[in-house]
Order: structure tokens, then sequence, then C-alpha cells
């Protein structure tokens, strides 16, 4: 008798140097139950990814060959997603690993909530905990984007129902070369149902990797398309101005803001590339106007260089080291003292960031 499948794994490899073998392993070994395993072999032939598998391991995995020239992890994840048949599917990257049981975890989890999708806990390798999203704190059940802060994770790690893949029309994007996830779930987290398996076993991030597309250095333009693009969605325009908030003060924070602390060269910041972060900045604050003020001080004085062009290589970097001072005044209070204690306001933020366990 055939086994029912009710979860297709999909992972995406583009160089057989990869820990391939140690994904597989994790999934096979410990989580294989019901379970369908792809393998998309990236620009990849399929032999060649087949020979650094487990023996006996090869005949359970289905390899799919994807060729697009592209860079990006996009093409092969749609394409795993496009060959799944099961109830749900999850996503992983070849350098990660999941934690025993961790599929059968989220699967009784969305059955049990009819849910569109379950949010993974996720670790690092050495089992520090990654405190995304910083959701309300003990929330059971069905979480909400806004008030659960769902933006905060970027990644569909977890399970997602297919059902929801084809009503919502969620696609990696493969035109950009970095956040090709992020409109897939933000259009996941707004418009689906949600719960976080907030005490089962992790997704681990596997940290050996020394050639992750994201870690590449790009001019700021092609870092930050992934962005623009999604302001310019039809459905991100008609979400409502708190859900808009909620998705741009994270995209502030974390890659307008980041994107100057990853770059410390002050050299680097040429006028051409403040004034396309600048650019960026004020998109953002145009898609959801008031998202500014739950910003701490620390944060507004690197938003306000970014927007007026005030700022040379030095002093921008300079406002974003001093932002991440966390814990100090700056960083704690708002210009607005009526925003102090916003839900997107750092108080609150921090707070439900080291709830998350």
């Amino acid at each position: 008798m055939t086994e029912r499948v009710g979860v297709d794994v999909v992972v995406a490899v583009h160089d057989t140097s990869r820990p391939i073998a140690r994904a597989v392993r994790s999934v096979l070994d410990h989580n294989g139950e019901g379970v369908r395993l792809t393998v998309v072999c990236h620009e990849l032939d399929a032999d060649d990814v087949a020979a650094v598998l487990d023996p006996a391991h090869r005949d359970r995995v289905r390899l799919l060959e994807h060729r697009d020239g592209r860079r990006s992890p996009a093409g092969p994840f749609n394409a795993g997603i496009d060959a799944a048949t099961a109830d749900y599917v999850g996503v992983m990257g070849s350098d990660d690993t999941l934690a025993p049981g961790a599929i059968s975890s989220w699967y009784w989890l969305a059955e049990k909530h009819r849910a569109d999708a379950v949010v993974a806990r996720l670790e690092h390798a050495d089992g520090r905990v990654v405190p995304t999203p910083p959701t309300r704190p003990f929330r059971r059940g069905l979480l909400d984007g806004v008030r659960d802060r769902l933006s905060y994770r970027s990644a569909p790690l977890g399970l997602v129902s297919r059902a929801a893949i084809s009503r919502l029309g969620l696609r990696m994007d493969p035109e950009v070369p970095v956040g090709e996830d992020v409109g897939f779930v933000t259009r996941l987290w707004f418009g689906g149902r949600v719960v976080l398996d907030r005490t089962g076993p992790p997704y681990r991030i596997g940290d050996d990797a020394t050639d992750r597309v994201t870690l590449a250095t790009r001019p700021v333009a092609e870092e930050l398309a992934f962005v623009r693009r999604l302001l310019e969605r039809p459905w991100f325009r008609a979400l409502g101005l708190d859900e808009r908030r909620a998705v741009c003060v994270k995209l502030v924070r974390i890659h307008l803001f980041g994107i100057v602390l990853n770059r410390p060269d002050p050299a680097w910041w040429t006028e051409a590339e403040r004034a396309a972060l600048a650019a960026t900045g004020r998109a953002l604050l145009a898609a959801a106007p008031g998202v500014e003020a739950v910003l701490s001080l620390a944060d507004r004085a690197l938003l306000d260089r970014i927007l007026d062009g005030a700022g040379d290589g030095a002093t921008l970097l300079s406002l974003a080291r001093a932002r991440r001072r966390h814990g100090t005044p700056r960083t704690l209070l708002t210009r607005d003292p009526l925003r102090l204690l916003a839900r997107e306001a750092p108080l609150r933020l921090m707070t439900a960031s080291v709830l998350v366990r």
C-alpha cells in the first residue's frame, strides 16, 4: 500500500559542495513519515547531486533539474512548489536542517487550526533562538499580521498549504537577487490563516555557508529592488493603513537601515548610492504614511540623514551603529511621547522579542 503524502518538502541546491546530504538526512531519517522530499538541482545535473547524497537516501529523493540562468533561489523553489501535490509544502535551504519531529508537529498544528501556514520556530545550528516573529507573548491559535508582527519573518519556513498558494497566487519573485520571498510571505501573513509552532522542534539555520546569494554586496538599487516591487503590487496597495505600516516599519528597520550597516566602508557610499537609498526611504514613507512615528530617536536620526542626503558615508555608518546600542534611551524613546508604548515602538517590540523562546 502506498503511503499517503501529506507534505512535500522542497530543498533547493546550487552547489554540490553545500551540505545537501545533511539536509536530506534531517528530513528522511527524522521527519520522513508521510513526507515526499524534492531536491531541486539549480543549474546542476541530477546525477551530480545524487552522487553526494547518502546511498541509502538516493532512491527516496525526487531530483528535479531546473535551469534559468539566474542566481536567485526563486526559480528552483517555484519549480519545486509547482511539482508538489501534497496538502502542504515546506521549503528549506541546502545548508539548513530540521529537528526530529518538526514536520509532524507543523502538520498536526495546521490540521488542528485549518491553517494556511504554520510558522516554524527557528534556531541557529548552535542552539541560539531566532526571535522572529515577535508575536504577542504566549499567544496560541491563529495569529494576526499586525498584532503579531508577522512581517518580521521574511521567509515561509514551516508549512504552507497548497490551497493557499493557489488562492493567493503566491510566487517567489525571480526578478530580484534577494528578498524573493518577502512578497510571498507578506501576502500570506495578511491574507491567510497563520499559526506559530511556539514550542515544537525547530527549523535549524546552518551557519556554515560562505557563498549565500544574500551575503553578496550589490548596489542599493539592486539590493532593495524587492522593496520597490512589493510596494507596487496592487494587493499590497489594497491593504489597510495599519497593515502597510506593519510591513513598512520592518522594511525600514531591517532592510533600509541594514544595508547601511552591511556596507562598512564609507567610500562605498557614493552620491549615487546615497540617492538610491533615499529614494527607497521616500517610497516606504509614501506607502505607509506615519510609519516613522514608532521609530526610536536613534532610528529617526539615521532616517533623517538618509532622506535629506546630508549624511556622507561616515555619518550614515556612525548613525547606523548608534541605533544598534540596544537599551539606551535613544534606542528606546520615540520623538512623540504618545507613541512610546505603540505596538511597533521599541519598548514593546523588544519585550516581545525577548519572550520568543
